[in-house]
């Protein structure tokens, strides 16, 4: 139970620290008219001011919490289960093929639960210029001879698809049904199997590379140091299948372009050439690192805390 209340505090103050960098990453690999991360930047401040960066938050912060309370709580039982199956003592250190095979679980489990949270997330994170692309789409459909002046064919910068989370939602159930909320979850697998296994590897070697000796605990600022390094890791080689859930994530029904993931990939690669996979992969470098600290940190402190008990 304590690995689970500390996951999800751990979670809380990572959504908090990342979210202004997700936003851009998205908006990068989903959207169009940035020419880098920098310029995205700028774009969102200027017409969204800072609550652009902050889009979609609310929702990521109350499920993002619950969402690594249960991946944080699950890895470390898969592992106490690994270890009384294999050795008979469920306190026995995993060996570097039971964490690959607790972190695999780990990452395949946690799309049940992330991919709705992510794809609301990035509806409400892209959802001005779905607005745009909507109103495009139903211009260039009129009858013949309709006309149809330009400034009424497009969204104003405030126009807005959906009210909230939970607007959003019901929305998605009402045009796309129950499996249109685990639209791009294959995608998702194929980013978090391998990507759980270099977050929580990298952080396991480097926390072992950082202690002083092989019984004292760590420093807070070797966790923070880890955590960091291992986020940055993990996002920076999750970053191709990102790029392709991404796209299928904010493919919304009235203007759907991709049929799934291999004609995403295909489509995607023909139109922007190999380099679109990498797209928002510094950010993610960037935004890895204080994201998963914050949250490793956290998560630590909170466990200490509670088994001083």
């Amino acid at each position: 139970m304590d690995d689970f209340i500390a996951g999800c505090i751990g979670g809380g103050c990572s959504v908090v620290v990342g979210h202004p960098l997700d936003t851009v990453k998205t908006r990068l690999q989903a959207g169009k008219g940035y020419k880098n991360s920098f310029h995205c930047v700028l774009t969102i401040y200027r017409k969204e001011t800072v609550a652009g960066f902050f889009k979609g938050m609310s929702f990521p912060l109350a499920s993002v919490t619950v969402y690594n309370s249960v991946v944080f709580g699950f890895f470390s039982n898969t592992q106490r289960l690994i270890s009384q199956y294999r050795y008979g003592d469920g306190r026995r250190p995993c060996s570097m093929a039971d964490l690959t095979l607790a972190s695999m679980l780990t990452g395949l489990m946690s799309v049940g639960l992330g991919a709705p949270v992510d794809l609301v997330k990035i509806r409400l994170q892209m959802q001005t210029q779905m607005v745009l692309a909507e109103n495009l789409h139903l211009a260039a459909n009129v009858p013949n001879g309709t006309t149809i002046p330009l400034r009424s064919s497009v969204a104003l910068p405030a126009q807005r698809l959906y009210r909230g989370p939970a607007h959003c939602i019901s929305s998605i159930l009402q045009t796309e049904g129950l499996q249109g909320l685990y639209r791009g979850a294959g995608a998702m697998i194929l980013r978090d199997v391998p990507g759980y296994t270099l977050y929580f590897i990298p952080y396991t070697l480097l926390c072992d590379l950082l202690k002083p000796d092989g019984t004292s605990s760590l420093h807070p600022g070797s966790i923070w140091l880890a955590g960091g390094l291992a986020g940055s890791i993990s996002w920076v080689t999750a970053t191709p299948a990102d790029v392709v859930k991404s796209r299928l994530q904010a493919d919304a029904q009235l203007q759907r372009k991709y049929k799934g993931i291999v004609h995403c990939i295909v489509s995607s690669y023909r139109k922007e050439g190999a380099q679109v996979f990498f797209r928002g992969a510094s950010v993610n470098a960037v935004r890895g690192f204080p994201m998963s600290a914050t949250m490793f940190l956290t998560y630590e402190l909170s466990l200490q805390f509670f088994r001083s008990f």
